[in-house]
């Protein structure tokens, strides 16, 4: 079974595929998809509209697609071609966090302009994805994406997680790449370095001191500039890069919620699962359960 049939796509599938289109190349769903839609433009131009937001992606551009809404995609007008990696998915909860700073619109992302030295490694995890879609335990791993690539099915379990994993992988390298990009360009590059710091070690006893220390200013100058720049105290996001490290262990891993706690850097359960709840709405045991069910 390939994608090239599936104009919509079943919600529970992942599917995974590369095409390289000619001008006239479109497609269209006036009530939307089921599943969530990545797509990753290495060369020509694409136009995108949906949830009343329309763009055109070009090289190093990243498209997130909400399932549910109107959306049409096509090779931009003027554009000889269109080249891009795509993905049908569900998503992890954690990714919705992500790409929130993004949205153009309800469920429509865009990541401009990922920096070239990101972009070889997305390529590289977009071709393991539709390598690993293949694979079936028990068998040996195939040895690398046909060429030219055809679309595929996700058939299996595990497959689907390594699947997941890869469009992780370019998630985060898309949104933090970007995000260190700005602070670079346009903002303080002292926030931005205890912005890295908390993002490496979510975990690690922070504190406005210690952080302000790392970044040679004073922990009263450090927090002034830190609110200036970003909307939230330096404890504030804190909290917030130890509530998603949570909930990706939560997600991944077997570990009770008082472990999952302390390897997060909360001082206790309780404190932890009344910050969870309220960056979530739920609590951990709830978040757990959920993505478990059936």
């Amino acid at each position: 079974m390939t994608a090239e049939n599936l104009s919509v796509p079943a919600a529970e599938l992942t599917i995974v595929g590369h095409y390289d289109k000619p001008a006239g190349y479109g497609t269209r769903r006036p009530h939307g998809s089921p599943s969530w839609l990545l797509m990753w433009t290495q060369a020509g131009e694409g136009r995108v509209e949906q949830a009343g937001a329309a763009f055109t992606v070009r090289e190093g551009d990243l498209a997130v697609l909400g399932p549910g809404s109107a959306q049409r995609y096509r090779v931009a007008p003027g554009a000889g071609r269109w080249r891009f990696w795509w993905v049908h998915f569900q998503p992890r909860p954690s990714w919705t966090a992500w790409l929130a700073p993004y949205a153009l619109a309800t469920g429509c992302h865009l990541v401009e302009d990922v920096p070239a030295e990101v972009r070889e490694r997305v390529d590289r995890a977009f071709g393991r994805a539709l390598q690993d879609a293949r694979w079936i335990p028990g068998r040996a791993t195939p040895a690398g994406p046909p060429s030219p690539p055809a679309p595929a099915v996700v058939m299996s379990s595990p497959a689907r997680e390594l699947v997941l994993g890869a469009v992780e992988e370019v998630l985060v390298l898309a949104t933090a790449s970007t995000t260190t990009a700005r602070g670079t360009e346009d903002g303080d590059e002292r926030v931005r370095r205890a912005l890295d710091l908390i993002a490496a070690e979510p975990g690690a006893q922070h504190s406005v001191a210690s952080l302000a220390r790392a970044v040679a200013l004073s922990p009263s100058r450090f927090a002034h500039v830190f609110a200036a720049e970003t909307g939230q105290t330096p404890m504030g996001a804190v909290r917030r890069a130890r509530v998603r490290h949570a909930a990706s262990l939560l997600e991944v891993t077997d570990l009770d919620v008082g472990q999952v706690a302390a390897a997060s850097g909360f001082v206790s359960p309780f404190h932890f699962s009344r910050a969870f709840r309220r960056e979530y709405g739920l609590p951990p045991r709830d978040y757990r359960a959920r993505l478990r069910r059936p």
